[in-house]
């Protein structure tokens, strides 16, 4: 925990790192995947996720959200851009959702060649695996780091002996409670209700599909493992050998293939060697939506509610989550994806059953009276996110069905075609 009774420390609980990550389909006008080689190549900052024309922006890490914002669409009005100016011009696909899909081979997985095949191995065993169509749903992956000035602040406060072992720990108790509450974030992102009918079914094309989910992505039909998830908040080794386990013993080819919503990651190269050898340098939310109604794919103060949240967790008593309770949250988790959050339930770690809705409401509460001492824009935060629950009306996943419903697809390419006239203008 982090000793918030220190003023020191206190003063300091804002002050943290931000790196997103943000994939999106390369479409051709006429509404179906581009199939031209990856246009970046040499770009650090953007690269290739699974398929060949799934672009993904890494941001370089700052120091608040509206610089991540920034960042963000710095990249993406740089792609636009360089679509625009192909021989035969492309489109940013702006929806997690994809548009038209012929087939499995209408998804071009990302070419690598040389020393980097590998990675083309691994996409082609992602697919017989999983299938193309699923790994077509795209989203932005939030990385948060507590800044070095806090963890140096709350190791001396907390009378702790070694901070390695002290910013470890602070991290893993963080992550278990993100198991527990990290369902609120799916919940407040969830953008993606449609889907064209070529995503659920082969050769028909231009009909809307609304499967009842909010995020389609992070529902049941998403990105989920076949077995459900559990991990050892110890230490840092026996987080990373649980992770081990699962690929000892085949139930994943790599750990990278683990998709749960939260992850523990080491600075530099990611892998579990290196994560037990130099510590967690950050903590990455991977369930957040591509939010079509703004520019940049996600709100600012989206941005500012996780790293709220976070700092919430951090100051907060850490529940041991029992077996029982890691699977109660995964299910959680695949519940707050719902379109109606009246319908389905959230079991929180003291066992307390609620609607999705009026948990969200019982967590946002209690986050405004944690942070009742901080600025007015603060509460501002916390309040555009309460009304989410309150009011269905401002979730982004109504607003989504209510505006794109009736030709999804269509509406999407217009929206398409403004998203790229407003990037190439600036």
């Amino acid at each position: 925990m982090l000793p918030i009774e220190n003023e020191h420390v206190r003063s300091l609980l804002l002050k943290g790192r931000f790196g997103l990550e943000k994939e999106s389909l390369r479409i051709t006008p006429d509404g179906y995947f581009s199939h031209t080689p990856h246009p970046f190549a040499g770009e650090e900052h953007i690269v290739r996720d699974f398929c060949e024309n799934q672009t993904e922006i890494n941001t370089p890490v700052v120091s608040s959200a509206h610089e991540a914002i920034h960042s963000l669409e710095e990249y993406t009005a740089k792609i636009q851009k360089k679509l625009r100016s192909l021989p035969e011009r492309e489109l940013l696909w702006p929806f997690s959702n994809p548009p038209f899909i012929r087939s499995e081979k209408d998804v071009p997985i990302a070419q690598f060649t040389g020393d980097l095949k590998a990675k083309t191995d691994y996409r082609e065993y992602l697919s017989d695996r999983y299938g193309r169509y699923k790994m077509t749903l795209s989203g932005i992956h939030v990385n948060y780091s507590f800044s070095d000035e806090l963890l140096q602040a709350a190791f001396k406060a907390s009378g702790a002996d070694d901070f390695r072992e002290y910013k470890d720990n602070l991290y893993l108790a963080v992550a278990e409670s993100a198991a527990a509450y990290g369902w609120i974030l799916t919940a407040l992102t969830a953008a993606s209700p449609l889907t064209d009918s070529s995503f659920v079914e082969k050769g028909r094309f231009g009909d809307d599909e609304f499967s009842g989910m909010a995020s389609v992505r992070c529902s049941e039909l998403g990105y989920w493992n076949y077995f459900t998830v559990w991990y050892k908040y110890d230490t840092i080794k026996t987080y990373a050998d649980s992770i081990r386990f699962y690929v000892n013993t085949g139930l994943l080819a790599a750990p990278s293939e683990l998709y749960y919503p939260i992850r523990l990651k080491p600075a530099g190269r990611n892998d579990l060697d290196a994560l037990i050898a130099n510590g967690v340098d950050h903590i990455e939310l991977r369930m957040f939506d591509l939010n079509p109604l703004t520019a940049s794919g996600v709100d600012e103060r989206d941005l500012v509610f996780a790293q709220l949240f976070l700092v919430w967790l951090a100051a907060e008593p850490c529940k041991l989550l029992s077996i029982k309770d890691q699977v109660q949250a995964v299910q959680n988790f695949k519940n707050a994806a719902h379109y109606d959050l009246k319908t389905v339930k959230i079991s929180l770690p003291d066992g307390a059953v609620y609607s999705v809705a009026d948990a969200g409401v019982k967590v946002i509460e209690r986050m405004k009276t944690f942070y009742c001492n901080f600025p007015a824009d603060v509460q501002a935060v916390l309040d555009f996110e309460l009304e989410k629950f309150v009011t269905p009306e401002k979730r982004y996943a109504w607003q989504v069905r209510t505006r794109f419903t009736n030709s999804f697809v269509t509406k999407g390419m217009i929206l398409a075609e403004q998203r790229q006239q407003e990037a190439c203008r600036v």
